[in-house]
Formats: C-alpha cells, structure tokens, sequence
C-alpha cells in the first residue's frame, strides 16, 4: 500500500485521487440524507454526530496522509449531513420529497 502512496506522490496525483474521492464521498452522502430522513426522521442526527466523531479520532490516529484526509472528509461530511437531516425535514414538508406513510409524524 506504501508503493500506491509513492506513486502518487511522485507523479503528482495525491491531490487528485483526494479530489475524486471527496467528490464521491459528498456524493454519497446525499442519497443518505434522503432515505435516513425518509426511515428515521430527524432523531438519526446523532448517528452521523458519533461517524464524524470517530472519523475525527481516526484521521487523528492515521498516519497515512491520504487515509487521514479522506477519514476528515468523511468526519465532516458526517457533521454536515446533520444540518442536511433537519433541511430535508422542511423539503418534505414543502412536499419537495415523499412523506413516509409508515412513520409517525410529528
């Protein structure tokens, strides 16, 4: 795995490959935002409060610098998502997205 690292640092793709993988990172995190809300409402927020503090722990404890910065991208890419949750609470209630039928509304 040192020999990945190396080769992108010698030909100059780390800031590359960090560019890539934040970009499918936010991505996927949008789709989560969506069906969390949808499943569980706004009381999920604390989960991605617990994975962003983790990530935080971990990107600490890394010492690979690509691990360590992807597990930050992740840390707060958790900590955004718990402003999305509440955010897409209001988009539902603007009917933007489906309402969960089977969930007990507040």
């Amino acid at each position: 795995m040192e020999s990945i690292l190396l080769f992108l640092q010698e030909y100059h793709l780390l800031g590359l490959v960090i560019g890539i993988s934040t970009f499918l990172i936010i991505g996927l995190f949008h789709p989560v935002v969506i069906q969390c809300e949808y499943h569980f409402g706004t009381g999920c927020w604390w989960w991605f409060l617990l994975l962003g503090l983790v990530g935080v722990g971990l990107s600490i404890w890394v010492d690979n610098i690509l691990y360590s910065t992807l597990l930050g991208v992740f840390s707060f890419s958790s900590f955004w998502t718990i402003k999305e949750i509440f955010d897409q609470k209001k988009r539902v209630e603007k009917g933007w997205f489906p309402r969960n039928p089977k969930r007990q509304q507040k």
